[in-house]
Parts: structure tokens; sequence; C-alpha cells
């Protein structure tokens, strides 16, 4: 993906991203409130070497306590340390569970040691430290004294004894909550990036092209009034959504320009893509351009054109085919402009043999010869193989693609189906692109931006 995909995600779940940035910090928050407050007291010990009488061995043994000072500081977790403390103090507690309190630091080329006690009483940590502090020295001397007459050759001496804190180091409030708001963030975006990931359907032309190298027509603009005016550019003509047809119209034009025939089959990959009324409303404006155009109503399983056009839908293709009704009969002018119709007619019991057949192959090349433009509503490609067979025969197909409810492997399938009979796929139109929101950004040429410019 590219950088304004990731933008168009943002935009599309920022509301989410919004709500779990806020639970992260608030999860944050609360955590900082009811968490048990831990202090803690740090006693500092220094260590020396004794009995140097000159620089040179002053330095020596300043070199000698540097490399024994971090074995010392490991010492600060032993029994040998830890033990006598707990017996000191009184404590009722185990080795171990002192030793998950108690550390010890050696700053690197010092030769302090930092004994350091995280507990919830701050009373208890400085005193813990200190006494841990003091016995560390203790049980230093009685391991390096080798010869009772010379002592040891190393001291240690608590410099800095330990002092009961008033402020809790933990839990840190602001840190917390700064770690909540971020990991909330991150869980937010991480969420939208994978439902973007997972969600295969086509919303935009981005990802048609990633699809398939057929050029993308145009695209028809969402109408939630679509189902009561079908027709929109007879309906309504300075509406965005007309635009986006007179748009299309355009840009058919220059479709196939190797090919004579001016034909196409206007099918989708499922059901209730808008093809039908894409193939309608496309027959108008070529016909208001001045084109000689037949509109076909090849989907003669569930016709739709006939009722959309509100036309006389008893007879038409299939009586023509069998032989019961001549062409001329069977066609019907629309309205002022050179527009005719071939309704679907009666609903045979074999719709595929009967497109495919050598009647219909010479039923197409006769309307080629008598029309500018021929456009076929054919059925879905993927529940039935009609659009298909048609499609071989006539010669051109465009695509209808609806946005944001056709899936991805859908349109892949109904083009490898096109692909299987050798039928070309001239182009794709992409229907029911939303005007407002992050998918419909990048639209306004398909009719958006007319409806703007028409208002003032």
């Amino acid at each position: 993906m590219e950088l304004q995909d990731y933008l168009r995600i943002l935009r599309k779940n920022w509301i989410a991203i919004v709500v779990l940035t806020v639970l992260g910090g608030g999860a944050g928050l609360a955590y900082s409130v009811v968490a048990e407050p831990t202090y803690t007291a740090s006693a500092k010990v220094f260590v020396s070497t004794s009995n140097s009488s000159d620089v040179s061995e002053l330095a020596q043994g300043n070199s000698f306590t540097q490399q024994r000072v971090k074995t010392y500081a490991d010492l600060v977790k032993t029994s040998a340390v830890l033990q006598p403390v707990i017996d000191d103090l009184g404590l009722n507690r185990s080795v171990a569970s002192v030793r998950g309190k108690v550390s010890a630091t050696a700053p690197q080329s010092t030769t302090v040691i930092d004994v350091t006690v995280t507990d919830s009483d701050p009373v208890f940590s400085a005193s813990l430290a200190t006494a841990v502090a003091q016995q560390l020295i203790d049980t230093v001397e009685s391991i390096e004294t080798t010869d009772s007459a010379a002592g040891s050759p190393v001291r240690l001496t608590v410099v800095q004894e330990a002092e009961v804190p008033s402020v809790p180091t933990a839990p840190k409030k602001t840190l917390n909550v700064a770690l909540g708001f971020l990991l909330g963030l991150a869980l937010g975006v991480g969420l939208a990036v994978l439902r973007t990931t997972l969600d295969t359907r086509v919303r935009n032309e981005r990802d048609l092209e990633r699809i398939t190298d057929a050029p993308v027509l145009g695209g028809i603009v969402f109408d939630p009034k679509a189902k009561t005016r079908p027709l929109i550019v007879h309906e309504d003509a300075m509406s965005p959504r007309a635009e986006s047809f007179r748009t299309l119209r355009t840009n058919l034009q220059f479709l196939d320009a190797d090919r004579s025939e001016r034909s196409f089959v206007i099918t989708s990959s499922v059901p209730s893509e808008g093809k039908s009324t894409t193939a309608a409303n496309l027959a108008i404006t070529l016909a208001d351009a001045g084109a000689r155009v037949l509109l076909v109503g090849a989907d003669l399983r569930k016709p739709k054109m006939a009722q959309y056009m509100s036309v006389e839908a008893g007879v038409g293709l299939t009586d023509v085919l069998i032989g019961r009704l001549e062409l001329a009969d069977a066609i019907q002018r629309w309205g002022r402009s050179d527009l005719h119709l071939l309704p679907a007619g009666s609903i045979p019991p074999n719709p595929s043999e009967l497109l495919g057949s050598s009647l219909m192959e010479s039923l197409i090349h006769k309307l080629d010869g008598e029309f500018d433009v021929v456009l076929y509503d054919a059925p879905p490609l993927l529940p039935v193989t009609d659009a298909a067979v048609l499609a071989r025969l006539v010669g051109g197909t465009v695509l209808v693609v609806a946005a944001g409810k056709a899936h991805a492997p859908q349109v892949e399938n109904a083009i490898a189906s096109l692909e299987t009979v050798g039928a070309p796929l001239s182009g794709v139109v992409l229907t029911m692109l939303p005007t407002k929101g992050p998918d419909a950004y990048g639209y306004g040429r398909y009719g958006y931006s007319y409806a703007e410019s028409a208002t003032k």
C-alpha cells in the first residue's frame, strides 16, 4: 500500500482509532490510581585500599578496587549478606523475597556501590538499604581478610545512609498515561490496517488496477433514490449521477477504436451492481448525443430493462430468435431521440443456448449494420454463463463493478470467465461510488464537481 492508501484508512477509521487511544490512556491512568505505590531508598558504600604509603601504591590500589567493586556489588544479593540482615532486623521473610527488593550497582570508573531497596513501605526500604550496606562491609572484610594480623586489603565505608523517601517512584502516572495513549493509538491503527487488508471489497479505481489492466471508463456516483428513479439522465439531467453517465458516454466513444462495430455487452460479476440502470442511462445519453442506439434486453432470466424503460415486455428478443416475430415489429422506439429498445420477451427454458446460437450471431451482425451503437443488458457473469457466451459473439464487454459491494475475487472470477470463452473485456465501470467520506476521494471528475458548479 502507498501513502495515499494509509491516509484513506486513517480517515475511514479515525473514530475507532480515537476511541482506542482514549481507552489506552484511560487504562494507563486507572492502573496508576489502582497500583500500590512503591518507594526506593539508596545507600552508598565507598571502596578503598588500606595502607597505601605513596602515590604509586595509591594508584595501584585505586585500580585494584575498581576491578573488585563489581564483584562486591554482586555479593549484595547473596545469602551471605541478606541472611544476617534478616536476622538483625527480625524479618519474617525468606532470602528470596528480600533478594527481589534489593539491587546494587557500581557506576563505571568509580569505587562506589549504590545499594538500592524498593518496597511499598518507605521506612522499611530505607532501613533495609542501610542494613544491607553495613552487612556488605562485614561480609567483604570477612572474605578479603586472609591474615588476621594484616587485616583486609580493602576498606568499605558507608558514606551515605539511606533516607526515608517521601515521593513514590512508581507508579509513574504521566508515563503510564502516555504509554497507554501510544499503545491505544498503535492498536487502533493496527486494527484499521488489518481490517482493510482483510476486506477484499473493491472500493475505488486503485483496487481495480490491481485486478485488471482494462481501462476504467468512469464511475457512477451513488444515489439513494436510484431504485425509485433509475433513469436519472431523463428525470434529473443536472444531477451528479446524470453527469457521471455523460462522462461514461464520452469515454465509451473512444473505446475499442480499432473495432468497427460499436456494440457492447453490459454485465457485472454478481446481481444488484447496477448493470441494467447503467445500460439504460448510457443508452439515453448516447441517443441524446445524436447516435442511433439500440438497447437490447439480453437478460433472459430476470429481465428488468422493459420495466425501467416502461415499455411492453411481452414480446422481444426471444420471439425474434425463434421466428415468432419480425425484428422490425419487436423493436420499440423510446422518447423523442433516436433510441430504440428490444426487450427480452418471453423467458425461455434455455437462455444460454439461445444466446449462443447461430441465430443470435446472425442477429448481432444485422443489428450492427442498422444502428450506430448496440448495448446488450446481459445477466451477471458468475451465476450463469449467458453473458460470457453473448460477449464472445458481440466482441466487446463493459464490466460493471459496484464500489463497496463487489469483492476482488468475484471480479477476478468474472474476468476469468470472459477469458475462458475468448471474450474481450473492453473496460470497467465503477458504480455506487460514495460522494462523501474517504472512499469518495479522487472521484470529483465523475460528476460531484459538476453538481457544485451547477449550484453556483
